[in-house]
């Protein structure tokens, strides 16, 4: 994290280097790390790599909320007995590489395993940035999948981060998609327009069009992550028609409190962008230190219904580890009894409520 004294990382013109960051050295030179922390941290990014837009390694120096996500910490080194190299079954899913068959009427199909930054929590973290882009080979073996599926209704673009392809490229697979009739949906998830926010081009929206029903997932965890930049991208985005939800993940020391919550929900829905998922975290190799508990998540998520409206509020989930499907871990608010329920309201008091004669 920021060290407290940190030496001013914006260069003299009051500019971030524009530059990822990809190496220790790199957040030494930052002041986002201490040289004496170097040489563990070396061990670390040597497991899973480290990359760090320049719009994040601004950020990272404002805040540790943004910091925790993707500067690397020792904690990463330990292993839990719970910890998993594939925490939500993506391999026992796939019917051919790069796709992933878990739910009868939607596919993921994982483009790329690059990203634009490297997020210390992935559950992910074993397979992405090793390789690039799906090989030409596998992605039409993909495509031709789901054209001879037709229970498919929605595809899913992910990776890695399917918006670090070019527009060319995105449009291309866009339109092949909308090619095949059934695929009547098709969902990206990205961190692009947050942290990499000048790839959100008029190219790459037209691209985008290709197909008639996109619908973008943006992941953004905090919400100093909405820089300037960050927000003009979801407007052009939102301007250009395009229905946009978002994806976080509960992390400790990131944003494990109904205030921290509340800030980014607000801020995002602010920017049309509707709070899709609060994902609990994954069981992922290094990553146990962001793990809160489920009680702990259902209790935020407790305080949060009492103070914003259902449009701003996500659904809490749980990817059941080993690929058995997510499924709502919200707090409960309904309790059986031997003549109807009892009803929690927002506030924590007890109702009863009767259900009809039979």
């Amino acid at each position: 994290m920021p060290p407290a004294c940190a030496a001013d990382p914006v260069s003299m013109d009051g500019t971030f280097p524009l530059r990822p960051a990809q190496s220790i050295s790199d957040l030494v030179a930052d002041g986002l790390v201490r040289a004496d922390e170097a040489p563990v941290l070396e061990r670390v990014a040597q497991d899973f790599r480290l990359r760090l837009t320049p719009q994040m390694r601004a950020a990272s120096a404002r805040s540790d909320g943004v910091a925790r996500q993707f500067v690397p910490s020792a904690a990463e080194l330990i292993q839990r007995p719970e910890d998993l190299p594939d925490p939500i079954g993506d391999d026992a899913h796939a019917p051919v590489p790069g796709l992933t068959h878990r739910y009868p009427d939607r596919v993921i199909l994982h483009v790329t395993k690059t990203c634009e930054v490297y997020c210390r929590f992935c559950f992910r973290r074993e397979t992405v940035g090793d390789t690039g882009h799906l090989p030409p080979d596998q992605l039409q073996a993909a495509l031709d999948y789901i054209a001879r599926t037709p229970a498919i209704h929605e595809v899913i673009l992910t990776g890695g981060d399917p918006l670090v392809l070019s527009a060319r490229r995105i449009g291309d697979l866009v339109a092949r998609l909308a090619a095949i009739p059934h695929v009547g949906v098709l969902r990206l998830h990205t961190r692009v327009p947050v942290v990499a926010p000048d790839r959100i081009t008029p190219a790459l929206i037209d691209a985008l069009r290709q197909h008639p029903s996109v619908w973008i997932v943006v992941h953004t965890n905090h919400a100093d992550e909405l820089t300037a930049e960050a927000r003009a991208a979801l407007t052009r985005l939102a301007d250009a028609g395009i229905p946009l939800l978002s994806q976080s993940v509960l992390l400790r020391g990131v944003n494990d409190s109904a205030d921290a919550l509340e800030d980014l929900f607000r801020a995002l829905i602010r920017l049309r962008v509707k709070p899709y998922y609060l994902h609990h975290c994954d069981l992922a190799r290094g990553a146990g230190h962001f793990r809160t508990t489920i009680a702990e998540g259902q209790a935020i998520m407790s305080a949060l219904r009492g103070r914003l409206s259902g449009t701003a509020l996500p659904s809490y989930v749980l990817d059941i580890p080993g690929g058995f499907g997510k499924v709502p871990i919200g707090p409960g608010y309904v309790t059986a009894q031997a003549r109807g329920w009892s009803v929690t309201d927002p506030n924590g008091h007890q109702h009863h409520y009767s259900d009809p004669e039979r």
